[in-house]
C-alpha cells in the first residue's frame, strides 16, 4: 500500500545570489519536513517581486516571460512527482529534484549497503571504538540476508529501493521456519538489518528505510536459576577431569559474584580492591553496558580465587581464573549437570541469574543494590 505524501512548493527571492543588481529566483520543494532548493536561473529587480503571489508584479517589465517560466517549472515538478509516486512507495524531495534536473540517482543494492557498513565497522573495530563481536554479528547478518534473498527471490542481491515492507516479515519467516532459528534470535538479525538500512538513510545512500516501521518483538525467556542445595551439590562434586573441575569452579564463582562470561573471562588481579569495609571487592566496568560493577568477594568466591592464585595459566595471562571459550564453557556445563544430577539447563547466564536471586534477593538484599552490583543501566 502506497503512502499518501504531500509536498509544498515555494518560489522565493534569494538575495544572496544575483548579478547586475538583480536577485535570483529559487524554488524550495519540501516533503516530510525535508527540503531541497533549485535555481530557476531567472534574475529580476527585487522591487518587481510579489512575495505573496510568488510571481513578478503584472505591471513589471519582465512579468510575462518570467512568470510563464515559473509556471512551466511548477508544472514540471508536479509531473515528476506524479510519475515517481506511481512507481515508488516513497518519494523524497531529493528524488524529485534529481528527476527535474536529469540527474541519475545511484541505486544502492542490499549487499553494497552491508559492505559499506562492514567497512565502517571494521575501521571502528580497529580503532577499538566498537567490540569485534559487533562486527562479527554484522557479517553474519549479511550472510543470513543473502541466504534469504536466494531462497525468496532466487537472487543474491537486490536494489534496496525495490524492497517492500514485507521484507522483514518474510525474512523472519525464513529464519524461524526454513532455518529453524529461535524467534528471539531471528528478531535480533532483523534488528541489525534495520540498523544497517537506517544508517544508509542517514548517510544519504538511499532515500528511505523500507522496513523502518517494522516492530521487533521478543519473548521473555524462562530464566533458570539454581537453589542453594543445587549450588552445593555442584560445588562439592569431585571431578577426575581437570577441564570439568575448572569449569565448575568458574561457574560457582559466577554464582557468587554475578559476572557475565565476558566479564569473568577478563578479570585480572588489578580488578581486586579493598572496599570501605576493609574487605576485598572486585571493581570493573561491565563490558556490555560500560557501567560499573562493584562486587564484594564472598568467602566461597575467595576460596576459588585462592585455589588458582598460583595457577600457571592464570599467572602467564594475568587472569584470576582459567576460563575457556564460551562455546566450550557451556558445553562442559552440560556434562557437569549430568554428572551432578542437576536437571536444569546450565549456562554462564544461569550463574548470573542465580546470583541475582538465590544468593542476593532471597537473602533480603535490596533490589536496587543488586541491580547496581550487576552493572545494570
Amino acid at each position: 500500500m502506497k503512502n499518501h505524501q504531500f509536498y509544498s512548493l515555494l518560489f522565493w527571492l534569494n538575495k544572496t545570489r544575483g548579478k547586475n543588481d538583480r536577485n535570483a529566483i529559487y524554488l524550495r520543494l519540501t516533503i516530510d519536513q525535508k527540503r531541497v532548493e533549485i535555481s530557476t536561473c531567472q534574475y529580476i529587480n527585487p522591487n518587481d517581486w510579489n512575495k505573496s503571489r510568488q510571481r513578478l508584479n503584472p505591471k513589471s517589465k519582465d512579468a510575462g516571460s518570467v512568470n510563464r517560466i515559473l509556471d512551466i517549472i511548477q508544472a514540471d515538478i508536479h509531473r515528476h512527482f506524479s510519475i515517481l509516486t506511481s512507481s515508488n512507495d516513497y518519494v523524497s524531495a531529493e528524488m524529485i529534484k534529481n528527476a527535474y534536473l536529469g540527474v541519475e540517482q545511484k541505486q544502492y543494492s542490499v549487499q553494497e549497503i552491508f559492505n559499506l557498513q562492514i567497512k565502517l565497522y571494521t575501521e571502528k573495530a580497529t580503532a577499538k571504538l566498537i567490540a569485534p563481536k559487533t562486527l562479527t554479528r554484522l557479517v553474519i547478518t549479511k550472510s543470513k540476508v543473502i541466504g534469504f534473498m536466494k531462497h525468496r527471490f532466487k537472487l543474491t542481491d537486490k536494489p534496496l529501493c525495490d524492497l517492500k515492507f514485507s521484507f522483514a516479515s518474510d525474512f523472519f519467516h525464513y529464519l524461524t521456519v526454513v532455518t529453524n532459528m529461535g524467534s528471539n534470535t531471528a528478531m535480533k538479525y532483523i534488528k541489525i538489518t534495520k540498523q544497517v538500512f537506517k544508517a544508509a538513510v542517514d548517510n544519504e545512500w538511499v532515500q528511505y528505510n523500507p522496513i523502518g516501521t517494522f516492530k521487533c518483538t521478543y519473548n521473555e525467556p524462562e530464566r533458570e536459576r539454581l537453589t542453594m542445595e543445587e549450588i552445593m551439590k555442584i560445588y562439592y562434586k569431585d571431578f577426575s577431569i581437570k577441564r570439568l573441575e575448572e569449569t565448575r569452579d568458574v561457574f560457582i564463582f559466577c554464582c557468587f559474584t554475578g559476572f557475565a562470561f565476558n566479564d569473568v573471562l577478563n578479570l585480572t588481579r588489578d580488578n581486586i580492591e579493598i572496599g570501605i569495609d576493609g574487605e576485598k571487592w572486585i571493581c570493573k566496568d561491565r563490558q556490555k553496558t560500560k557501567t560499573a560493577e562493584r562486587i564484594p568477594l564472598l568467602p566461597m568466591a575467595m576460596e576459588i580465587l585462592s585455589k588458582y592464585a598460583f595457577d600457571g595459566y592464570c599467572i602467564k595471562h594475568n587472569r584470576l581464573l582459567p576460563v575457556c571459550c564460551n562455546q566450550r564453557f557451556n558445553g562442559y556445563l552440560k556434562e557437569i549437570a549430568v554428572l551432578c544430577d542437576v536437571s536444569k539447563y546450565l549456562t554462564s547466564h544461569t550463574a548470573r541469574h542465580t546470583f541475582a536471586t538465590t544468593v542476593t534477593l532471597e537473602n533480603d538484599m535490596p533490589i536496587e543494590t543488586v541491580s547496581q552490583m550487576l552493572g545494570h543501566k
